[in-house]
């Protein structure tokens, strides 16, 4: 699918980079993508998120993620987002998933930046994501983007995984 296969809803929410639009999926995309799940994928997701996303009545880019697009030719290239809005503390967590064919380009990268910018523009403390416990190209995507390498913790939906966190600049 292609930007331009898209529909254009009449407030649509746009993070843009060098080489990407990053568009909030409105709540129809939304759902038809849970609803592709095959059952196995989709019984990982919450049922608390599940009935947020039902009564949800417009999208949110803190609970419903973005589709990534090339800018040069609408392409779809992955998806990203926030895990959820910022906590009490002002922590929110990234994540971000690049289709297989299109990997080793930057893509990641420039997608991490834009969330986290967005963020920190948004009066977030601290971002925070989560990699795999080893060095790997999500490990090289936040290296570049400014995180720290805070440690290893135990994560209660993945297991052992490092934390990573970038902090707002102080005024």
């Amino acid at each position: 699918m292609s930007r331009n296969d898209e529909p254009d809803p009449v407030t649509t929410m746009v993070l843009e980079t060098p080489n990407l639009e990053l568009v909030l999926e409105s709540l129809a995309d939304v759902r038809a993508r849970i609803a592709a799940m095959p059952p196995d994928v989709r019984a990982q997701v919450s049922d608390e998120w599940l009935a947020k996303l039902d009564a949800a009545d417009e999208p949110d880019p803190w609970q419903h993620g973005f589709a990534m697009f090339r800018r040069e030719d609408g392409q779809r290239v992955g998806e990203c987002g926030f895990t959820g809005p910022p906590n009490p503390e002002g922590i929110v967590e990234i994540a971000y998933y690049v289709h297989e064919a299109w990997r080793s380009r930057g893509y990641a990268t420039e997608a991490a930046a834009a969330l986290t910018e967005h963020a920190l523009g948004q009066g977030v403390r601290i971002v925070r994501a989560h990699t795999l416990a080893e060095l790997n190209a999500s490990t090289r995507v936040l290296h570049r983007c400014g995180f720290r390498h805070l440690g290893e913790v135990i994560h209660p939906e993945d297991g052992r995984v490092w934390r990573w966190e970038r902090m707002a600049p102080e005024a």
